[in-house]
Parts: structure tokens; sequence; C-alpha cells
């Protein structure tokens, strides 16, 4: 068995375990929770009220969480002024392996660990990268699952500007 199949299978029944001590996954209409409750390694960033946010669950093992990160690098530069905040969660069991995967894709958006995937349990997110697109009024209005290149990154840009445009 390759060790990619086995990290998937790994985090997986992770996931599993979390997941069955939850009442239910963030779906598209509901509210964001309260992120300063799950414990998140890292700094959050001061406020999300009145934001578009893009909540993204990544992995270090993950192929196309790498490819990812310069699309939401380059949307968090462009549409930051405008009020966009991308906030990505890392899953990774070991701190270390999140900040090797950093040292190689920085970034200029907020990145956090979940370590006790309190956050993950609660989102319960189908694959990595999954991305929860937040209006300014804090509910979850798209959601993605996996990143497919420029077919997401057009997603992304049209979703982003139309909730960027919207007010409250």
């Amino acid at each position: 068995m390759n060790t990619f199949l086995i990290k998937k299978l790994a985090v997986s029944a992770l996931f599993a375990g979390n997941i069955a001590n939850t009442q239910a996954a963030l779906n598209v209409g509901d509210p964001l929770p309260d992120l300063s409750s799950y414990k998140l390694e890292g700094s959050l960033p001061d406020s999300l009220k009145g934001k578009v946010v893009v909540l993204d669950f990544w992995a270090s093992w993950c192929g196309p969480c790498a490819e990812s990160f310069p699309v939401m690098d380059a949307l968090q530069k462009k549409y930051q002024d405008q009020g966009l905040v991308i906030l990505a969660v890392s899953v990774d069991e070991k701190a270390a392996k999140m900040d090797a995967f950093m040292k190689n894709h920085p970034v200029a958006f907020t990145v956090v660990r979940d370590a006790e995937h309190k956050l993950v349990a609660t989102a319960e997110p189908e694959t990595m990268p999954t991305s929860l697109l937040i209006d300014r009024e804090g509910k979850v209005r798209y959601l993605h699952n996996g990143f497919h290149g420029s077919a997401t990154q057009k997603e992304y840009v049209e979703q982003i500007e139309s909730l960027l445009k919207a007010t409250p």
C-alpha cells in the first residue's frame, strides 16, 4: 500500500472518530461558529465580522493543497483591501509537518493548526483541501471539495467577487 493511501486512510479514520462526537457538518447556509472556541494553534485574525472569509482545511501531505496555496495567496493579496480574509486550517497531526510545508509554500494569509481536530469535527470536510466561503454576515455560502486547478480558481474569483459586492 502506498504512503499517500496510508495517510489518507489514517486521516479518514481520525475524522471518523471525531465526527462521531459531533452534531453535523457545516453546510451552505450555516453560520460560521466562533473560531476562538476551538483552541486553534496560531493567531486568528482580529475580527472576521463584516468580512468575506475563505476557511480552507488542508494538510501538508495533500498535493492539491500545495497547488491551491499560490492561488489563495494571490486572491488574498488582490482582495484583502475589499474585505477578504483567507484562513487556512491545517489538520496535520504534527506541527513540524505544517511548519515544513509553510517554509516551502510561504503565504500572506493566516494559517493555524487544528491540533485537537475540534473544528475539523464540526466542519466535516470530505476531502483535502476543502474550502468554505463565508459571506459578510458570517454564513457559509459556497463549499469546495478539493482543488481542481484553474476551474476552482475561476469559481473562487466569481464567488469572492459576488460576496464582496453584496452588502450585509
